[in-house]
């Protein structure tokens, strides 16, 4: 049997080498250009069938990887001319990797992309799905909100392979055992404050109330507060330097008092590393993980998991039902239409939709959702549960689709190293802010030019 997939790291040089079909010139169909749908199938000479090569890459641990790797398998038995080459590796590095080939014009057919989906959008390489909608790619069951958030610049340049909502993990056992009650809906910062320094104290050294998520939950802070990370409406930036100190300096407050993972600790057991996360291990009792994470994260430890909606803020929680990632397709393969087969497979194909089940988050089809509820797991019906009452609060608290701003992946390292300067000792709160923000906006003017 061939092999499905390559680790990232291995593929960089075979990438650099050869684009693997996507070397195009004439045709690109990056957004913004002309893009005539192509054969469904793969071309024919001499009445023999070729076979079509697509690429495919996408960040996550090897419980995803499997997950993805079983529905390309699928998809190939079902497209017999078509094959797909996997290649996956952690999200650090990725979007690294990523903008790399993007650079060299050698990117993958098909990759995954998040909220930064507009700064690929802005460069104009992704593929105008537009031409092959309703016709290779059915969007008829899909929920209009996710249409729409793929939807950039007038183009359909992204198709959303899960929905999600950004909520609490907490650690039902460790809970138990420092005989502390779980949290319910409607808690604020000051009892997530409260509750990391008991369950620190009660359970003792090497145990720690929550794991610290300044930058992961900047926005959602700032929603909570009438601000939002990045104004996509009028491009720019939405909230000032004074609007991220009290955010700041609530994290260094907690950090103190003892409730929050040791900043060496946190660099080398990631929260979100279902392998190293200190949720799983019974060290960490909380941290923010998107709902999609809930059952990998279950599936890799005996304690008992559940989520509840982050603290509340002065106007409501902050968070909304949203695309957790997507797929995009290259500007410049020479495959448009088979790209965009195979994005219909992935939504819509019932098979497809067991095999994958909620790792990327809920369905965004109607028919895929009913394909899985039947035989849910205990945990994918905690995840149904709890994106059903993100979903009935933001009717009552609604607030604005997040997009990540321009240069996010930039932002993101900003932000994580004036976490650790603040944690480490090295700067106080106040002087790493104002480097923070000044630098947010030298980063965001350099990548919205």
């Amino acid at each position: 049997m061939k092999k499905r997939w390559l680790p990232l790291a291995v593929t960089a040089m075979a990438v650099a080498l050869s684009a693997c079909g996507n070397s195009g010139g004439a045709g690109n169909n990056a957004a913004g250009s002309a893009s005539p749908a192509g054969s469904t199938g793969a071309a024919s000479v001499g009445g023999e069938q070729n076979q079509v090569e697509l690429r495919m890459m996408w960040w996550g641990d090897q419980k995803r990887a499997d997950l993805t790797n079983k529905a390309i398998e699928l998809f190939e038995q079902k497209n017999p001319g078509i094959t797909i080459t996997g290649e996956f590796g952690p999200q650090d590095g990725y979007f690294d990797k990523l903008n790399t080939q993007l650079a060299s014009g050698t990117a993958p057919d098909i990759f995954f992309l998040g909220g930064n989906v507009v700064d690929y959008a802005n460069k104009g390489v992704l593929l105008d799905l537009g031409p092959y909608k309703d016709k290779e790619l059915n969007l008829a069951d899909m929920d209009t909100t996710m249409v729409q958030y793929g939807t950039l610049g007038g183009k359909l340049v992204h198709i959303s392979a899960g929905a999600n909502a950004r909520g609490i993990v907490i650690n039902k056992t460790m809970f138990e055992k420092a005989g502390i009650e779980v949290p319910q809906d409607g808690w604020n910062w000051d009892d997530y404050a409260r509750i990391s320094k008991e369950i620190s104290d009660k359970l003792g050294k090497g145990y720690y109330g929550t794991y610290n998520f300044t930058t992961d939950s900047l926005d959602i802070y700032l929603k909570q507060n009438g601000k939002q990370l990045y104004d996509m409406a009028n491009n720019k930036l939405g909230f000032e330097e004074a609007d991220l100190l009290p955010w700041f300096q609530y994290w260094d407050k907690t950090s103190k008092a003892g409730g929050v993972v040791t900043p060496d600790l946190q660099v080398s057991n990631p929260p979100t590393d279902a392998s190293k996360s200190m949720i799983i291990t019974g060290k960490v009792a909380m941290t923010l993980l998107p709902s999609n994470m809930l059952a990998s994260f279950q599936s890799t430890t005996k304690d008992e998991l559940t989520m509840v909606q982050v603290p509340r803020g002065p106007k409501g929680t902050g968070v909304v039902f949203e695309s957790s990632q997507g797929i995009s397709g290259y500007g410049k393969s020479e495959h448009p239409a088979e790209v965009a087969k195979f994005m219909n497979f992935w939504i819509n194909d019932p098979e497809a939709a067991k095999i994958l089940g909620s790792n990327r988050g809920v369905p965004v089809t109607a028919s895929s959702r009913a394909a899985l509820e039947a035989d849910a797991t205990a945990a994918d019906k905690i995840v149904y549960d709890f994106t059903s009452r993100v979903s009935e609060a933001n009717k009552k608290e609604p607030f604005a689709i997040s997009y990540n701003p321009p240069g996010n992946a930039e932002f993101i390292k900003l932000s994580d190293n004036t976490v650790q300067k603040i944690g480490f000792g090295k700067e106080s709160v106040e002087k790493a802010v104002a480097e923070f923000y000044s630098g947010t906006v030298k980063i965001f003017n350099s990548n919205n030019s």
